[in-house]
């Protein structure tokens, strides 16, 4: 905060009210007849109707080189030849469809067919290993899988016949397994053109999972009427305008991928720019120079490598086109948003939200100043504050007292339910509160800060220390390219701050760097909040969608169970 502002489950619910604040927000989108709302329609099937099907709608560019660009007529006819494809093979509304695909532009077409078609799309991570890819397909009982032969091969083969309620298993390109079916040629015999399926606003729609520190993973529901705030917050959030170059780095694996990676942006009627390749610095400045990229989301893990490689790799590139920069997946630290700012002449604009919210809650918006390092406001239509908990009581805190980030219910792309655990969901909420289980301090000017994890708050000495803050204290330090902090036990104090610290190109751990960075903290926070100890080291545990995991890492150091490791990006140390 001492950072200058920068100035600017497969059924039919019951139908709920659209809550007070959003009604404007669906007024824009068209919905079916009868009060019936459907993402793939909402997300192309009115624009092409409305004369925009020249339009382009993706423009796909494969890791060899290839580059395909598909209008939004383009994309409609696919998605509706996939989503005759599974009606053909006896696949019924509420089916719910799997995909293990990379970026390719079959993934496209099958969850917007999938949707066209009243069925359930439950995206899964390409690079997950057999066993995550099993327990997920396990607990949602999947119905059809869409992927490639090498993927089934590795993945799947081996334990198909384990879950005899898998009915098809669509393979990309023109050959498949003898129990399996190329897509290929049934798509290319599949007509044009498909009714979409009556569905109801709260027909369930989309199927995320996400890791708990212990257990299996959770199934988190969302229904059709999330695309009024996908939209809607897409608009808000992402300043995306029809017409717009856009870009999300999010792998469609991801939560982030899916909302905001294809519903919002196709339905705010943007171009997409979808890359097959994994992060490249080279390939990534060329493509938002070549492509004329004006919106960009990415993670912050990719800008802190960015920021790693030095501001000679972005000197003379043409990124005049830029218009708006945003930030997801982890929080911020004020100095991507400083970076932005000096490397592109923009800033990094931050949010907040979840894979149980569905879509962003709190940002930095365009029309607002920037607090480096803040997550922003809450968006139109979303109520959030800091509670306490005292007992079966949930208070609300005053400005600037650290307590668990809350909302109140009731936004559209709110999740519905944790897959097969009403008693789990039933814990999220408390008077008249969702609880995110995440900390934040809302300052005197309305905006909100992250602190941790609820669980990875330290408690040291009587003072209550968020992680956050610490790493960004240590990533200002010029050596510093990534911090991870975690609370270890001490017989006085109670828990003491360890660091682990990745150096930027250049630096070389040693002895006396870590005294360096030991008093950098010190001066910065006070002797009672900085790190009594750091530790280098090569790379920090992360997820696949770049968040560390300091619960990984301090299940480590304590000898703890790991619990659910398949979003492990790696063997990191």
């Amino acid at each position: 905060m001492a950072h200058a502002i920068i100035a600017k489950a497969a059924q039919t619910r019951r139908a709920l009210p659209l809550p007070t604040g959003w009604e404007a927000a669906r007024a824009r989108l068209e919905g079916l007849p009868g009060s019936g709302l459907n993402i793939a329609h909402e997300a192309v099937d009115r624009h092409v109707a409305a004369g925009y099907g020249a339009q382009a709608a993706l423009i796909w560019l494969g890791r060899d080189g290839d580059r395909r660009v598909l209008s939004y007529a383009d994309l409609a006819a696919e998605a509706a030849r996939f989503a005759h494809v599974l009606r053909v093979h006896g696949i019924k509304p509420g089916a719910r469809l799997f995909l293990l695909l990379g970026r390719v532009p079959e993934l496209y077409a099958a969850t917007l067919g999938a949707l066209k078609a009243g069925m359930v799309v439950s995206p899964l991570f390409a690079a997950f290993g057999p066993e995550p890819v099993r327990a997920r397909m396990a607990i949602g009982e999947a119905d059809v899988l869409v992927t490639t032969e090498g993927q089934y091969r590795r993945k799947i083969a081996d334990w198909r016949a384990d879950m005899p309620w898998l009915k098809l298993v669509l393979i990309t390109g023109c050959s498949a397994p003898e129990e399996c079916l190329a897509l290929g040629p049934v798509m290319s015999a599949a007509p044009a053109t498909f009714e979409t399926h009556p569905t109801r606003p709260e027909d369930m729609a989309l199927l995320h999972f996400t890791s708990g520190t212990t257990g299996l993973p959770k199934g988190v529901v969302h229904v059709h009427q999330a695309v009024v705030a996908h939209a809607e917050t897409g608009r808000l959030a992402l300043d995306l305008k029809p017409g717009d170059i856009y870009w999300c780095t999010a792998d469609p694996g991801w939560v982030t991928g899916m909302s905001y990676g294809i519903i919002s942006p196709l339905c705010n009627r943007v171009t997409m720019v979808v890359d097959e390749a994994e992060f490249d610095l080279d390939r990534w400045y060329t493509i938002l120079e070549r492509e004329r990229v004006q919106v960009w989301y990415t993670a912050p893990t990719a800008i802190r490598m960015m920021m790693r490689a030095g501001a000679e790799a972005a000197k003379g590139r043409d990124f005049s086109a830029l218009r708006f920069l945003a930030s997801v997946g982890e929080p911020l630290n004020a100095e991507c948003v400083i970076w932005g700012q000096q490397t592109f002449g923009l800033p990094f604009h931050d949010n907040w939200w979840q894979s149980e919210t569905g879509g962003i809650m709190i940002a930095n918006t365009a029309d607002m100043d920037i607090k480096p390092g803040a997550m922003g406001k809450p968006l139109p239509g979303i109520t959030a504050g800091i509670v306490r908990h005292d007992g079966d009581d949930v208070i609300e805190q005053p400005d600037g007292t650290i307590g668990e980030l809350a909302l109140r219910p009731g936004w559209p792309s709110m999740m519905r339910a944790y897959l097969g655990q009403p008693d789990r969901y039933a814990r999220c909420f408390a008077a008249g509160w969702y609880l995110t289980g995440d900390l934040a301090l809302r300052d005197s000017d309305g905006y909100f800060w992250f602190v941790g994890r609820a669980d990875d708050l330290i408690k040291s000495s009587g003072h209550l220390i968020g992680p956050f803050e610490v790493e960004s204290t240590l990533m200002e330090h010029p050596a510093v390219a990534e911090a991870a902090v975690i609370g270890v036990p001490e017989e006085t104090a109670g828990e003491v701050v360890k660091a682990f610290v990745t150096l930027k190109s250049g630096y070389a751990p040693n002895e006396a760097l870590e005294r360096e960075l030991r008093g950098h903290a010190r001066k910065r926070l006070g002797p009672a909040v900085a790190p009594r100890e750091i530790v280098f080291r090569d790379s920090l545990p992360r997820t696949r969608s770049g968040k560390i995991m300091r619960r990984l890492l301090r299940a480590r150091e304590l000898g703890l169970p790991e619990g659910d490791l398949s979003t492990l990006e790696g063997p990191a140390r």
